[in-house]
C-alpha cells in the first residue's frame, strides 16, 4: 500500500507542477501578478482527476504564486481566481485595459 500512496503523491505534486505553470503563463507582465485567472475546459479538467483533487491542487498552485485563490465550477469549466486586492496603479491600468476591449468590441459589433 505504501507504494501507492507514494505514487498518488507524486502524481499530486506534478498536478500541482502543472497548473502553476498555467496559472503563471495566463498572468500579464504589467499587472505584475495581479489579476491571476485560469480557466480549464471540461476536457482538461476531466483529465487531470477528480475535481476535488484539482481544486486542491490549484490552491496550493495559487499559494505558491502568492494568490488568494479561489476556484468556482461553472458549466463543466474550472475557473481559477486570484481574489487579492491589487494596487491601486495596477488596479487602475487593468481598468482601464478592460475599458478599451470593450470599446474595441462594440467597434468590431457596428
Amino acid at each position: 500500500m505504501p507504494a501507492k500512496d507514494e505514487l498518488a503523491q507524486r502524481r499530486y505534486e506534478r498536478l500541482i507542477d502543472r497548473l502553476e505553470s498555467l496559472m503563471r503563463a495566463a498572468l500579464k507582465p504589467q499587472h505584475e501578478g495581479y489579476y491571476g485567472q485560469l480557466v480549464i475546459g471540461t476536457d482538461d479538467l476531466a483529465d487531470m482527476g477528480e475535481l476535488k483533487d484539482v481544486r486542491r491542487a490549484a490552491r496550493e498552485a495559487g499559494r505558491r504564486l502568492g494568490w488568494k485563490t479561489a476556484t468556482r465550477l461553472v458549466g463543466g469549466r474550472l475557473f481559477v481566481l486570484d481574489e487579492r486586492a491589487a494596487p491601486e496603479d495596477i488596479e487602475r491600468l487593468a481598468q482601464d485595459e478592460t475599458g478599451a476591449a470593450m470599446d474595441q468590441a462594440r467597434r468590431e459589433q457596428r
